[in-house]
């Protein structure tokens, strides 16, 4: 697997004549987490799926810079914020579709630890109809994890668990993505507080970095440290909505 690169998208995307946002510059570190919050709307999903290539209903005028020059075809894996389970398949199906779809021989015995880890051992053989949307997440995040890729985006990937098991599938993402460059969507800023080498709130107008606590990630939820960050960066999103 190559090494994680840093990735900048600098530009400004319009959708049906109005302006997403305009004249931004995100950068996501080589081989850390970068939490992206902002208003709904504003345009972090419409992020991911620029830096994916994919359509996104309007027009991005910019560019996106890879530090090693390399294509990104072939290096991100993705979560959308829906669990896209395929309903025909099973679980475990599921979490190596990658690997079938390139024609390459799962590694059932990873995927079959992976779902241990989420919780989902013993539900392997299950179709996605027959799963609670928690346990479909899991499903889903186990999938991502699977991948193995040096870039990873997640659009709110733990926002369907309970805390306890959130903090649990923190932990593990943490874990299984150490040294891959990461872009988190996310809504809670306990989760950005936790987890982030680098903080971005989106606005129309810009990226602006906020500042995370001083002790490396993934750090405790109870810390201190962790806690006074958490409290500011509330602070200061339920300010978007005055």
């Amino acid at each position: 697997m190559t090494q994680a690169p840093a990735i900048t998208l600098r530009g400004s995307h319009v959708i049906d004549g109005q302006s997403l946002f305009e004249d931004i510059t995100l950068t996501l570190p080589a081989a850390e987490w970068t939490c992206l919050l902002g208003p709904s709307g504003v345009g972090k999903s419409t992020i991911l799926r620029l830096i994916l290539g994919l359509d996104t209903a309007g027009t991005f005028t910019g560019a996106i810079e890879v530090s090693d020059g390399a294509p990104l075809h072939d290096r991100i894996s993705y979560m959308a914020q829906s669990d896209l389970l395929l309903p025909w398949l099973t679980v475990l199906e599921n979490t190596v579709i990658g690997a079938r779809l390139r024609g390459e021989k799962p590694d059932m015995d990873r995927a079959q630890a992976l779902l241990t880890r989420v919780g989902l051992s013993e539900h392997q053989t299950k179709k996605p109809a027959a799963l609670s949307g928690g346990m479909r997440q899991r499903a889903a995040i186990a999938r991502t994890l699977m991948e193995n890729r040096p870039i990873v985006l997640l659009d709110e990937p733990f926002s369907a668990l309970d805390a306890g098991t959130r903090a649990d599938m923190q932990e593990l993402a943490a874990e299984v993505l150490w040294g891959k460059t990461v872009l988190l969507v996310t809504h809670d800023p306990g989760e950005a507080a936790r987890m982030a080498h680098q903080i971005v709130l989106l606005t129309p107008s810009e990226a602006k970095q906020w500042s995370v606590p001083s002790t490396p990630p993934i750090r405790a939820v109870d810390a201190s440290k962790t806690l006074a960050a958490q409290s500011e960066l509330l602070a200061h999103m339920r300010g978007f909505r005055a």
